[in-house]
């Protein structure tokens, strides 16, 4: 709801914080969702490799979009190091 404002104000920490609950009890959806919240620096600065952690999480759970994501990530803008990490 606070990521697309629906029903309350737009706040993507707040997003955030409630995604990051859901995903560290393993709801692939929110870990997906993190990941591009960090992607896209909503409401947390811009980090591909909490990106790439994130998105992996998911793909491991079977999320096919994470795992396209995750690759294209890889494959585009980071470096074997940073994917290392």
């Amino acid at each position: 709801m606070y990521y697309k404002g629906r029903g309350v104000p737009q706040d993507y920490k707040k997003a955030v914080g409630w995604y990051r609950k859901a995903a560290e009890q393993g709801v692939d959806r929110a870990q997906y969702a993190i990941g591009v919240m960090y992607y896209k620096g909503r409401g947390v600065p811009q980090d591909y490799i909490r990106t790439y952690a994130w998105l992996n999480l998911a793909a491991s759970q079977g999320h096919t979009d994470a795992a396209e994501f995750r690759n294209d990530l890889a494959n585009t803008v980071m470096t074997p190091q940073q994917i290392a990490v």
